[in-house]
């Protein structure tokens, strides 16, 4: 008899799951055909952490047992009665927290989840003052990036007058990106005194963030018949160069009218590259975005529904707090959330909301 737990395990799909890993092992082991090799290597992958849950849940459960025939056999001996009983209780909570894991290892995946982003950030409503958030909330991206090994590579930039950007779109290269940043697509709003009000009066700015999965060529098909390309002279700061080469590129994708442009590098070879990046990453978005309409109704007020019109995030200086309106939660280190140290803390409360919907959804 094992502890009992608030749910049932689908305990036939659990043995599966594991005489299949034991399956691809040995497979591997023979040392199969190369592709078979890569294919086989991504399934063990995905199947590993659930299957070693799996087993650290079966060998509690057989620990259990074991504790609560030790406390049965004890007889008189009330210290070895205590102590055996005191490990029941241990097991029996270790049990509980194990088979939490198992079953969130189960939900369904996003598939982009182990992708890289194209992070997009844009001021909204605030002129200069929502163009200097923009670049705060950019830095804070691009810092928490660099905490976890990822690269950062900027794609497109338009600064903003008095500093900060109008917009910027970069790509964040490195495994698990997309997991993490996706809860932060919408509107991020600012309340804070800017450095140009002399009479220290609270402005409230706002700023866009889009959270795209990287796209690869196999995602999108995108026909060559169907793009224009434009060529033209990069502008703002670059030096005489800028004046002279045609080096900017604006891809537009004809049948659904979407439009990127990229001119940061002075290679227009480099800007087509990047640009066809971006572009495949947008149409698989919309692609992602249709798909996802039929079911919009039961998302509302869910975590990540990545409505980018949704007022997520309020910032607010004078008072040093941050809080997440999704989850009504406030924490009062605004700095270290700016600076990208605090921000796990409330991606990784996201994260939590969003899997205790996921568990909701499937116990109805």
């Amino acid at each position: 008899m094992t502890a009992a737990l608030p749910f049932a395990l689908p305990l036939a799909k659990l043995d599966q799951l594991v005489a299949r890993h034991a399956e691809i092992e040995a497979a591997l082991a023979r040392e199969a055909e190369g592709e078979e090799i890569a294919r086989l290597g991504r399934e063990l992958s995905d199947l590993t952490p659930v299957v070693e849950q799996v087993q650290a849940l079966r060998t509690a459960e057989r620990d259990l047992e074991g504790a609560r025939e030790l406390a049965a056999e004890a007889g008189g001996d009330a210290e070895m009665k205590a102590l055996a009983e005191t490990e029941v209780d241990r097991l029996e909570e270790e049990i509980s927290a194990l088979a939490l894991k198992v079953r969130l290892a189960l939900l369904p995946r996003d598939a982009m989840d182990e992708r890289g982003v194209i992070l997009e950030v844009r001021a909204g409503t605030g002129g200069d003052e929502a163009a200097l958030f923009a670049g705060d909330l950019f830095r804070m991206y691009a810092r928490y990036a660099a905490d976890r090994g990822w690269s950062v590579e900027v794609l497109s930039e338009n600064e903003g007058t008095m500093g900060g950007y109008k917009e910027i779109i970069a790509a964040v290269h490195g495994k698990g990106a997309y997991a993490k940043l996706k809860f932060e697509s919408g509107v991020h709003r600012v309340q804070r005194v800017p450095a140009t009000e002399a009479g220290g009066r609270i402005h409230t700015s706002a700023a866009t963030v889009a959270v795209l999965p990287e796209a690869e060529d196999v995602d999108v098909d995108i026909n060559e018949a169907d793009l224009r390309i434009d060529v033209y002279r990069a502008q703002g700061a670059g030096g005489q160069h800028v004046n002279k080469t045609e080096s900017a590129v604006r891809i537009t994708h004809i049948p659904t009218g979407t439009v990127v442009a990229v001119q940061d590098e002075r290679s227009q070879h480099r800007n087509k590259a990047r640009a066809m990046s971006l572009l495949r990453a947008r149409l698989l978005d919309e692609e992602r975005q249709k798909k996802e309409a039929g079911r919009a109704a039961d998302r509302k007020g869910q975590v990540g529904s990545g409505d980018r019109s949704e007022r997520i995030r309020t910032y607010n200086f004078p008072q040093g707090r941050v809080t997440d309106h999704r989850i009504n939660l406030t924490l009062y280190k605004l700095d270290e959330v700016i600076a990208g140290i605090a921000l796990d803390e409330i991606i990784d409360a996201l994260a939590t909301e969003h899997q205790a919907a996921l568990l909701a959804a499937e116990g109805a």
